[in-house]
Parts: C-alpha cells; sequence; structure tokens
C-alpha cells in the first residue's frame, strides 16, 4: 500500500465534519488502497466532543484509517499535511453584523494560514467550508505565502451540486444526467447559478439543459433563486444548517482535486481571480468552472457571457471586493 497520507479536519466536533469523516475514512475519497492519518482540530472547549467522535472512527474499524489525532493545538494538527480542510469558523449569531463575522473569522483563518505556512507541506491542496467560505480563504492564502496561492480552493460545490439537482428535478432526471452547470461568484446570497453552459442526458440523447427546460424565465428566475436560499430554507425546514449535504459536496471536491474531473465536464470552485478569462477583478477569491488534473485547476476558458449573466457575475464580484476589503483591514491591524 502506498504511504499515508495527513488529512486535517478542523470544526471537528461539528455536524458537517461528523457526516464528512467516515467517508474519508472508508476510502471513498482518496481511494480504498490509499491508507489516511485523520487529523481533527477543534477548540479546546469542544475536546470532550472530539474524543467521543475519535473513538466512533477506532469503532468503525475503516482498513484505510491508519491513525486518528484529535487535537486543540495548531502546530500538531497541521504538520505535514497533504490536505486541509477547514470546516470550522465562526458561525453568524443573532445580533452581529456582518463586519463582526467577518472580524471573528479573520482572526481564526489568519492564524490557521500561518500556522500551514510553518508546519505542513508546500504542497498541501487547502480546501475552506467555514463561512464566508470565500473571504475565509482568502485570508488564508494572504497568511500563507510560502505556499501557491492554486493549492487554495473554497468550496461552491453544495451550490453547483443544488444546481444540478434544480435541474433534474425540473426535467425529471437523475443529477448525474446533468453535467456543467456553473457557479460563479460568492458562496452567499449573491452567486450567480448559471445553466445557460450545462447539458443534460435524456434517455441517451444529449441537449442543452436550456433546450430541455423550455423555460427561459424559469431559467432566470425560480432556478436561481432557489439555489441562493437553498441553504437558508434547509435551516427554516430543519432547524440546523445543512450538514449531509455540505459533507458531499466537500467529498466531491477534494475528490476532484485528488483525482481530476472527468473528460468533457467542469466543476465550480472558489478560486483566486488572477489571470481569468472573464472580467473579473483580480486578487479575489472568486467561484469560476474549473477543469483539474494533476491536482492542478485551470478556469474554463471561452464561454460566451451574455449581459443578462454579465450583470450578476459583476454583481457578486462587487460584494466579494466589499468583504474583502472590510476583512483586510483587520487583518493588516
Amino acid at each position: 500500500m502506498p504511504e499515508a497520507i495527513r488529512v486535517l479536519v478542523t470544526g471537528a466536533a461539528g455536524q458537517i465534519a461528523y457526516s464528512l469523516m467516515q467517508s474519508i475514512a472508508n476510502g471513498s475519497v482518496f481511494g480504498k488502497d490509499q491508507p489516511v492519518v485523520l487529523v481533527l482540530l477543534d477548540i479546546t472547549p469542544m475536546m470532550g466532543v472530539l474524543d467521543g467522535v475519535v473513538m466512533e472512527l477506532h469503532d468503525s474499524a475503516h482498513p484505510t484509517l491508519k491513525e486518528v489525532i484529535g487535537t486543540d493545538k495548531e502546530e500538531v494538527a497541521f504538520k505535514d499535511l497533504d490536505v486541509a480542510i477547514l470546516v470550522g469558523s465562526m458561525p453568524r449569531k443573532e445580533g452581529m453584523e456582518r463586519k463582526d463575522l467577518l472580524k471573528a473569522n479573520v482572526k481564526i483563518f489568519k492564524s490557521q494560514g500561518a500556522a500551514l505556512d510553518k508546519y505542513s507541506k508546500k504542497t498541501v491542496r487547502v480546501v475552506v467550508v467555514g463561512n464566508p467560505a470565500n473571504t475565509n480563504c482568502l485570508t488564508a492564502l494572504r497568511s500563507a505565502p510560502s505556499i501557491p496561492k492554486e493549492n487554495f480552493s473554497c468550496l461552491t460545490r453544495l451550490d453547483h451540486n443544488r444546481a444540478l439537482a434544480q435541474i433534474a428535478l425540473r426535467l425529471g432526471v437523475s443529477s448525474g444526467d446533468v453535467k456543467n452547470v456553473i457557479i460563479w461568484g460568492n458562496h452567499s446570497s449573491t452567486q450567480y447559478p448559471d445553466a445557460s453552459h450545462a447539458s443534460v442526458n435524456i434517455e441517451g440523447k444529449e441537449s442543452s439543459a436550456l433546450d430541455a427546460v423550455k423555460d427561459d424565465s424559469w431559467i432566470k428566475g425560480d432556478f436561481i433563486s432557489t439555489v441562493q436560499q437553498r441553504g437558508a430554507a434547509v435551516i427554516k425546514a430543519r432547524k440546523l444548517s445543512s450538514a449531509m449535504s455540505a459533507a458531499k459536496a466537500i467529498c466531491d471536491h477534494v475528490r476532484d482535486i485528488w483525482f481530476g474531473t472527468p473528460e468533457g465536464q467542469f466543476v465550480s470552485m472558489g478560486v483566486i481571480s488572477d489571470g481569468n478569462p472573464y472580467g473579473v477583478p483580480e486578487g479575489l477569491l472568486y467561484s469560476f468552472p474549473v477543469t483539474i488534473k494533476d491536482k492542478t485547476w485551470k478556469i474554463v476558458e471561452g464561454l460566451k457571457i451574455d449581459a443578462f449573466s454579465r450583470e450578476k457575475m459583476d454583481l457578486t464580484a462587487k460584494e466579494l471586493q466589499e468583504e474583502k476589503d472590510t476583512a483586510f483591514e483587520f487583518l493588516s491591524a
């Protein structure tokens, strides 16, 4: 068997991590022959809960799980990592303004970025899940100058999967029959779910999603708003935020980094906007359509952007620029 890889999950006592760890431990993400050392980080008050999670992982007896390490110390958690999945963040509390949320998270992700820079392998792949994910990822990236910017990404795959599902439900097919939707911009209510480049397979025949749906008002209306507001709808229904679907999206995101995207398909991922071909301002962590090969992403080029899409893409870029400006005031403080 190959040498074990070290995979960190932060916020490890939380509900997303609880849904995520089995898939990492059982080989569903990195392969059935790839041993894994699973490193779990959480804050000190959560260490009792984390002890229980470690026990459950041991009791699951996964052949690929070589070791489990639970800790509240960054110097332990970030040591020699191959993959860092940064799930933990400060949640928005009642009465908290967005500026307060950004300030709290800048502190967390500045510290974790510095720990990545100091302790992890320079080849580490970093996936930021904790919200606001785009700006948290940019903060970590800026705090880890010795690690290539291209090694950092944030999760917009949950939004991508939600978009696939909405088209599939509309057409009465499975989500696997739909491909190449795009999430542009921020993982927030300004994100732009774009079906204009998507395709669908219906009874073995491939066609554009727009031709299959035959309802432009739905594509430009309810489809977009449903995906944008899906997280809030889940919270309203189950009184808790998305966990199972978020964990599945993390697995999809990390697996594609590790093994690459299928031929002819692209996925959505928040990455650094430097050098992008779509007029998005540089220096932002923005969701684009990407293909991945040899653990390296590449923004898909040559997609036609109409006036409707341009307006939506610019709106979410504006929000990201405002978030960045606010966060970086705290970062330099």
